[in-house]
């Protein structure tokens, strides 16, 4: 079986745990494969890298470019149309050397997967905040939404009604209401481990959930101040985790 590659889009990727999972699993079993990070200045660079790496199979793609890469691609599932954001493309070569890229969203199966799953019992809080408007921040939105919470984005600049803004956070009984608090910013990450959204965390209760889509420190100030008010905790891991696995099934052809 001829060597594949796989690989990561992104810029920047030091924070990455991506390559280090696949290839882990490629010894593993085994295989005869690698996984790359493609740190790309630009997501115009996409084509270049797919028509210049004959080998390359599929790709994961990262903060920026999730939204970005949309319009390079020639096919979405009906999930990434839907939520409007990309971070698996598979990748089909014709015999004539023609490419063919398909964009999937993997995310939104991840982060059913390891938060809403603990939203699912009847006493769970049934109102969410999302903080950024990103590709992970629709994703995020998309399966709170399937699992019937009413949820708002927050934003420093809100443009339409289904967003509202940081300041606003402030407000009597805002915080009191919402009570699953979602970071789907890059803030907090690894080497910038000091930043943290900017809510008011003296409002926070044992009766929120506090999700962080960041893993890379697997406590980021964001979590840390959630735990001194006794907030549930979860970080990226098993999101991270379980989108990869995801991809893999899609980059071979398996249903998930």
């Amino acid at each position: 079986m001829a060597h594949k590659i796989y690989g990561l889009v992104g810029h920047p990727l030091g924070h990455s745990f991506s390559a280090a999972f696949f290839n882990a699993r490629f010894e593993r079993e085994g295989m005869d494969a690698e996984y790359r990070n493609y740190d790309l200045d630009c997501v115009d660079g996409l084509h270049r890298l797919v028509e210049t790496t004959p080998e390359l199979c599929g790709l994961n793609v990262t903060i920026p470019y999730k939204e970005a890469v949309i319009p390079m691609l020639d096919a979405l599932s009906e999930t990434a149309a839907a939520i409007g954001a990309v971070n698996v493309i598979h990748i089909s070569r014709r015999a004539d050397g023609g490419v063919f890229l398909t964009g999937h969203n993997t995310d939104v199966v991840g982060f059913d997967e390891s938060f809403c799953a603990l939203l699912r019992d009847a006493k769970a809080p049934r109102h969410a905040l999302v903080l950024g408007t990103g590709g992970a921040s629709k994703a995020a939105c998309y399966a709170l939404r399937q699992a019937g919470l009413t949820v708002k984005r927050v934003s420093r600049s809100p443009k339409d009604d289904d967003t509202i803004s940081y300041a606003s956070l402030r407000e009597p009984g805002v915080m009191e209401r919402y009570k699953v608090i979602v970071n789907a910013t890059p803030l907090g990450t690894y080497p910038n481990t000091d930043a943290c959204p900017d809510i008011p965390y003296e409002l926070l209760t044992p009766a929120h959930f506090c999700f962080d889509l960041v893993y890379n420190p697997p406590l980021t100030r964001f979590l840390h101040e959630a735990s001194t008010h006794g907030c549930v905790l979860r970080n990226g891991l098993a999101m991270l985790h379980t989108q990869a696995l995801a991809a893999w099934a899609i980059w071979n052809a398996l249903s998930v």
